[in-house]
């Protein structure tokens, strides 16, 4: 007879157990299917490519953005963390796959970058490697491949890790454009992420609506030779924290 149930983290961990083991990508037990990803470099995957999104660029030469501490949650190969760290941030850069932060750091090397790369769940570093508070937290495709209930953790990272007055910025899956419109519900009873969720813009100020908007907005479509990456049915929101930085 089980009865663990205790705190609201067995509640989540329970939760996680509802998907099917190949439904995985937030846990630390997905690192082998990232690394699966990720081992062949020369994939034409959008995002392999060695470029920084468009709003984060764009943020940074409107001076929305200052040099400060910045985390990178889900950094795969880097491209952003290394743009972080080049505009003058001291960066952290997160990632489950052993791969993607291999790779990371070969681009690191080669752009002479000083960036702190950290294998692992986010969530469960959050009380042992992450050195916060950051002035950004950014986060380029790792929100869309949470299931429902990781939302909780997510925000209570934020609340924990983001600085008074901090931003976080964020691109996710498009509704209408990419990823799955399936209610929250439909994903339990499927045992499925279907490759990640779509979320509306009304749905992203109610989950953020303990932050500031700055701007929330679909991504640039950027052409191949742009030295910015940018996707169009990618959402890009910039939220402030509460307090003064």
């Amino acid at each position: 007879m089980d009865r663990h149930i205790r705190t609201v983290e067995d509640v989540l961990q329970l939760l996680d157990g509802l998907f099917a083991p190949e439904a995985d990508r937030w846990t630390a037990d997905a690192a082998s299917w990232w690394d699966g990803f990720y081992a062949d470099r020369s994939k034409p995957v959008p995002f392999f490519v060695a470029k920084p999104d468009e709003n984060l660029v764009a943020y940074l030469e409107r001076g929305l953005l200052t040099p400060g501490r910045a985390l990178d949650l889900g950094c795969g190969p880097g491209r952003n963390a290394l743009h972080l760290a080049a505009a003058g941030f001291a960066v952290d850069a997160v990632d489950l796959s052993p791969a993607a932060l291999a790779w990371a750091g070969d681009r690191a090397r080669e752009a002479e970058a000083d960036v702190r790369f950290l294998c692992g769940d986010a969530f469960a570093l959050a009380d042992t490697e992450l050195n916060g508070p950051y002035d950004l937290i950014y986060d380029s495709g790792c929100f869309h491949h949470l299931p429902p209930h990781r939302r909780i953790s997510y925000l209570a990272l934020l609340d924990r890790a983001l600085a008074p007055g901090g931003h976080f910025a964020l691109t996710c899956f498009a509704a209408g454009a990419m990823g799955s419109e399936l209610g929250d519900t439909d994903f339990y009873r499927q045992s499925r992420l279907h490759g990640g969720l779509a979320y509306t813009p009304e749905s992203l100020r109610r989950l953020f609506c303990a932050l500031s908007e700055v701007e929330l907005r679909r991504m640039h479509d950027e052409p191949s030779e742009s030295p910015r990456f940018g996707e169009p049915f990618l959402w890009t929101g910039l939220w402030r924290g509460k307090g003064r930085p």
